[in-house]
């Protein structure tokens, strides 16, 4: 889940970080304001009181409007085009999938459970069929039933990426690995429904044949972009302007970057959906130019929850701490944010070298920079998030980051900097995004404490907006002497396929686009990922995708700042609220209710 997915999350005061971080400790401890953990005044449920568990179910109502605040638009509402995180969760409301994640906070919520289906998938032995059939009574919002070649054509459109770029390509990849089906809009087939790899022998029955088996292909169909999609509703490049509902909820009006306003979908059947409890009677979405102001109207009263699930900012943190403490949770996101050695860049094609800059590090004030242990998150230690399988958190600490080398380790450091030939140590440039304060924060902090181990360290402010063009080019980042690259990454889908594939298989380096900043060619990781999609036994899953992040980690590729966290803000409006690692640590919206 690249950064982009994150793309809702508000400029922050850099210069602030320090005072907000030590609020935020002692805060932590137990200095709530004028709320305590165990609820407030005015209702609020306590603090952490949704963190991994559920909060105010008996009290969730039916009816009344969830408001929705945001500091930005999806980058699209189309099931196959949008690639926001807080996008994927709120499309439930009108997208349904043949399977899902489960509504149910925590690790619980990442797995698997049928939707418009009426099982999980009937696999064959080899691990390459797939077979489904459609629940009775899933219907479209006009009453019409969804059948098998809606969800078939829906998966096509992902074929059509010179009309519907932007959203992931998993299942491309996955059915058609060589490329050969050129999509809907293309399809010289009479029903447009040409792709091979998807059967459909009636209306209720959906047949995948993989070319390979892929044992997280459940995962991957439980994305949005395997949403059914009507072909006569259908209006391509503008679909995301009014998506045609499959769900509990209908477009009412949408002006984009302003207003989005979901209705009930009157024809939808609560005995077809064994997911959606669809309590309120309306959802809007309100969208700010500001995020102290959106913040504020949140504190208010006025709305209920910040869809982009990214933490309050940092104004808005120290007045909820301070007053609020009842209405916050502190999940950990999913995502990590690290720096990344390119390879291309000399001297960090040598181990060493990369080494130097790790124990060189002062740990702790990166994740000061970040906003401290609260609302940065723990020290980064490795590179696999807690909420992916195989993760052993800061138990794996090869580099003792969080530990007797938390403030960094000089004499390590110059024995590695003499390993790699640089016993005076070496200059080099870091390239951070100039609309992440944040980062430019962190890379200060690498700078500072670099300097005491006698690397000297430039930083080159890019702009974010051009992230793909300028990093994701491996040719600009060798020109530009990028050795060191900020950036944060989680899981599309929470396996190390959905996490790691493209950050350090070699098949995933690109020309342009590139997520394997590092360049890693490694035959031993490349295989360790073959074996890991090929193996159906999920204890071996796990143990191989433990294995794959020592390697990746013990090769030195990354230094990890924080395994993050957020301080998010829930109204004393809500209940049914509870955090999922299905999407990050955020609220699943899909079960979200106001109180009775």
């Amino acid at each position: 889940m690249s950064t982009q997915r994150t793309t809702g999350r508000r400029k922050q005061a850099a210069a602030a970080a320090a005072v907000v971080a030590a609020l935020l400790s002692t805060a932590a401890c137990g200095g709530g304001g004028n709320d305590d953990d165990g609820g407030s005044k005015n209702g609020a449920a306590g603090f952490n009181a949704a963190n991994n568990k559920v909060a105010q179910a008996s009290l969730a109502k039916k009816g009344g409007e969830l408001k929705f605040a945001g500091a930005q638009d999806a980058d699209s509402w189309d099931t196959t085009r949008g690639y926001y995180g807080f996008a994927w969760n709120f499309m439930r409301y009108y997208s349904r999938t043949l399977v899902t994640g489960k509504a149910e906070p925590g690790a619980k919520g990442a797995e698997v459970t049928p939707d418009l289906a009426t099982s999980t998938a009937k696999i064959s032995d080899d691990g390459k069929t797939y077979t489904y059939t459609l629940r009775d009574g899933v219907t479209w919002e006009d009453g019409k039933p969804i059948t098998s070649k809606d969800v078939k054509y829906g998966i096509e459109r992902v074929w059509a990426q010179d009309v519907l770029s932007g959203g992931p390509v998993y299942l491309k990849d996955v059915l058609d690995p060589k490329g050969e089906y050129k999509g809907p809009y293309k399809d010289k087939s009479k029903d447009k429904l040409g792709l091979k790899a998807i059967e459909t022998p009636d209306d209720k029955t959906v047949i995948f044949k993989l070319p390979e088996a892929n044992s997280d292909f459940e995962d991957i169909l439980g994305l949005t972009s395997a949403s059914p999609v009507r072909q006569d509703k259908d209006t391509k490049s503008k679909y995301g302007l009014k998506p045609f509902s499959s769900g509990p909820y209908k477009f009412q009006s949408y002006t984009p970057n302003k207003k989005l306003v979901l209705v009930r979908n009157e024809n939808w059947k609560q005995s077809s959906d064994p997911v959606r409890k669809a309590y309120p009677d309306k959802i809007s979405l309100t969208l700010f130019t500001n995020a102290n102001d959106m913040d504020q109207r949140l504190i208010n009263g006025d709305y209920d929850l910040d869809i982009g699930q990214t933490g309050l900012s940092p104004q808005g943190r120290t007045t909820a701490l301070k007053q609020h403490k009842a209405n916050l949770d502190n999940p950990v996101s999913g995502y990590i944010r690290y720096a990344v050695f390119p390879q291309s860049v000399k001297p960090f094609d040598n181990e060493h070298c990369r080494k130097a800059v790790i124990y060189g590090a002062d740990h702790e004030s990166l994740q000061t920079a970040r906003g401290g242990p609260v609302a940065g998150g723990d020290i980064g230690t490795n590179m696999l998030p807690p909420s992916v399988p195989g993760s052993e958190g800061q138990k794996y600490d090869p580099y003792e980051a969080a530990t007797t080398n938390k403030n960094g380790n000089v004499a390590k450091a110059k024995e590695e900097l003499k390993a790699c030939g640089q016993p005076n140590g070496f200059k080099t440039t870091i390239a951070v995004r100039n609309n992440k304060p944040v980062e430019v924060a962190t890379a200060e902090s690498l700078q500072a404490s670099l300097k005491k181990v006698g690397i000297t360290v430039d930083i080159d402010q890019f702009d974010g907006a051009q992230t793909t063009g300028i990093i994701g080019s491996p040719e600009n980042v060798k020109k530009k002497g990028y050795g060191i690259i900020i950036m944060g990454w989680g899981p599309d889908f929470p396996t190390v396929q959905g996490y790691g594939m493209p950050l350090w298989d070699s098949k995933y380096i690109l020309e342009s686009g590139n997520n394997n900043f590092a360049l890693i060619k490694d035959k031993t990781i490349d295989g360790l990922f073959d074996d890991y999609v090929k193996e159906l036994d999920e204890a071996k899953k796990v143990e191989i995708s433990t294995e794959i992040n020592h390697k990746v980690s013990e090769g030195a590729y990354y230094l990890p700042f924080v395994f993050e966290k957020f301080i998010n803000w829930r109204s004393s409006r809500l209940a049914n609220v509870y955090t999922t690692d299905n999407y990050s640590g955020q609220y699943d919206f899909v079960n979200l209710g106001l109180k009775k």
